[in-house]
């Protein structure tokens, strides 16, 4: 069954490790014949959740316009969600974080976006899996607070340089994900 899977990215490097795994995970994803919508958060303009609680109001997801009223239809309309990123200073990068906080908004407005699927990929420099904690809980967290099922994780320790990921089993692992939706 096809589905329509939107990705966010949060890496600004778009030859970063992270940026090589989405893109397998794209790849065997379309192949498999799912609908892919990506975004990439560190080229959009979206900033903070300001907790103003206006949400869906004006008629958009969040008050203050900016791109996350560009990708909250995508969301809404999607049968999953896979957030890929590289994990920044042992959490989630700030490229992304505002995407991630404006969910906030949904839940807010009382919109029912229950039962999608989740996934995510992630990456870190250090070799130290639980290094990856800060990006893997909240994720976590905020799938079962929207009551969204978590379907998989690739999470790859070990990678620094633009291209150590090809080193790895990552992009392997990223691809092999898409065959769980």
């Amino acid at each position: 069954m096809s589905k329509k899977i939107v990705v966010i990215t949060g890496s600004p490097r778009k030859e970063g490790n992270s940026f090589v795994m989405t893109e397998a995970f794209i790849q065997a994803a379309e192949r498999r014949g799912h609908t892919i919508t990506r975004f990439d958060a560190a080229m959009k303009n979206v900033g903070g959740c300001h907790a103003c609680e206006t949400c869906f109001k004006t008629g958009k997801a969040c008050s203050f316009d900016d791109d996350f009223n560009t990708i909250a239809p995508a969301i809404m309309e999607a049968d999953a969600v896979v957030f890929t990123m590289p994990v920044y200073w042992y959490s989630i990068p700030a490229q992304v974080k505002g995407v991630i906080d404006k969910l906030f908004s949904f839940y807010t407005a009382g919109k029912d976006i229950a039962g999608k699927e989740c996934a995510l990929i992630t990456c870190c420099a250090e070799e130290d899996m639980s290094v990856m904690d800060g990006v893997r809980i909240p994720i976590e967290l905020s799938a079962a607070l929207l009551k969204w099922k978590m379907i998989g994780e690739v999470l790859v320790p070990g990678v620094f340089n633009a291209g150590d990921i090809i080193k790895t089993d990552g992009c392997k692992k990223a691809a092999a994900l898409a065959e769980k939706f």
